[in-house]
């Protein structure tokens, strides 16, 4: 990994974060064969090496009202993964479909090919800046948006990336990406007001489940709601077999009236959803909420166990609009992170059109009022993160049922 420093990072960034798992459906009677395909999970790494905090960001790139706006788009084009190169396609054509729906502003996009590697990525942001490119959408993966940030910081050029890692975020970086916090704060939230505020955790055993754990004792901690305990297992299927006791046990000890569980279907959910109401933990007295989305794959809506459980998802309508347009204009279904590509250009078109000389710098970007994306309302924090309107769902009859629509403006139900 190469040796970097990174700007206004609040804490050492761990190396190797999760960004996004793409589900892998696993038969529920296959015990946990999803475990063995970590391959599928896109494991991303944050360098561990900080600046001291205060470079970087700021008032970010002047512009000039009125005259093109020069926007560096960062894609892993030219990687040796058919998925990325998928990726970079569908991010390209999503940040052109957002740069041609704006009225009154003129974006000069220019498209840079990181390969997926950080090396090349800073170079690119290098080519960019040397180029005239006054912000950065992209790169992908964390340690790509860690080295692109390094360079940037003293040209005071700021970077929107598509990750959901919050240790690499601040200073002059931003991820576009939706993260744990944000969906444990929506949950919990929800949970306490149906009066579910008895909270046991569950998480795997590793980077991404400890990830979980912290965001979901965090949401408990600041909504009101009692952690009632945590219980965490080794991610195998023994593991997962062997918790199932210790969950039961956990719950009735300490008066749970849910179980928020860091599993998705590609791990341990089609277990743990078969074997913990098995236990004696039914739906009826146990409320069962997921940190992953538990409508995807489509087959997780088979499963007996997921009926009923709560989960967050972006704004259906909203998901649903940018698919059919995005498929009508390129012939393809969007990748699930295509999305982030048109809202980190739409953000900078929406600030671009107030014809200040400064819609780049770090207030502009983190305006309280925030964005309209392809998934509904986001806003970028001052940590550096993105803030989205979530909905709330469930799954009765094999079928998603919204219980909680997403909040249409900050600082209305949901937030």
């Amino acid at each position: 990994m190469i040796a970097l420093t990174r700007a206004t990072v609040p804490r050492r960034a761990e190396k190797g974060v999760i960004l996004t798992m793409f589900a892998v459906f696993a038969a529920l009677r296959k015990p946990l064969r999803a475990l063995a395909l970590l391959a599928t999970v896109v494991a991303l790494a944050a360098c561990d090496t900080v600046m001291p905090a205060g470079t970087g960001g700021g008032a970010g790139q002047r512009v000039t009202p009125g005259q093109p706006l020069q926007v560096a788009l960062l894609v892993p084009h030219g990687s040796a993964s058919p998925n990325e190169q998928k990726l970079a396609r569908d991010l390209e054509n999503a940040a052109r479909l957002a740069a041609a729906d704006l009225s009154g502003v003129r974006i000069d996009l220019r498209v840079y090919g990181t390969a997926g590697n950080a090396a090349q990525a800073q170079q690119a942001a290098l080519n960019a800046a040397n180029e005239g490119a006054k912000i950065i959408v992209g790169p992908l993966h964390a340690e790509s948006a860690n080295a692109v940030a390094v360079a940037m910081a003293p040209r005071n050029i700021n970077v929107l990336a598509f990750s959901n890692n919050p240790t690499i975020a601040g200073g002059n970086l931003f991820v576009l990406g939706q993260t744990f916090r944000n969906t444990a704060d929506r949950l919990t939230r929800y949970a306490v007001g149906q009066g579910r505020d008895r909270i046991l955790t569950v998480y795997s055993d590793n980077l991404a489940g400890q990830v979980g754990r912290q965001a979901i004792e965090s949401a408990i901690a600041a909504n009101g709601a009692t952690a009632a305990g945590s219980v965490g297992y080794e991610f195998s299927q023994q593991g997962v077999v062997a918790a199932v006791p210790q969950i039961k046990t956990a719950a009735e000890t300490n008066g749970a009236n849910a179980i928020f569980m860091t599993a998705n279907a590609a791990g341990a959910l089609p277990l743990f959803s078969q074997m913990l109401p098995e236990a004696g933990l039914t739906p009826e007295q146990m409320q069962y909420i997921g940190l992953a989305r538990w409508d995807t794959p489509p087959q997780t809506l088979d499963l007996p166990g997921v009926q009923g459980g709560w989960f967050a998802l972006p704004d259906p309508a909203r998901a649903a609009q940018f698919r059919s347009r995005f498929e009508a204009a390129n012939g393809n279904s969007p990748h699930a992170l295509a999305g982030l590509a048109y809202d980190g250009i739409a953000a900078i078109g929406a600030l671009a059109s107030s014809r200040r000389n400064d819609p780049l710098s770090r207030a502009a970007l983190t305006q309280s009022a925030g964005f309209q994306g392809v998934g509904g309302i986001f806003r970028l924090t001052a940590e550096g993160t993105a803030e989205r309107g979530l909905a709330v769902a469930t799954i009765r009859n094999k079928q998603v049922v919204l219980l909680s629509p997403a909040p249409q403006s900050f600082g209305g139900a949901g937030f």
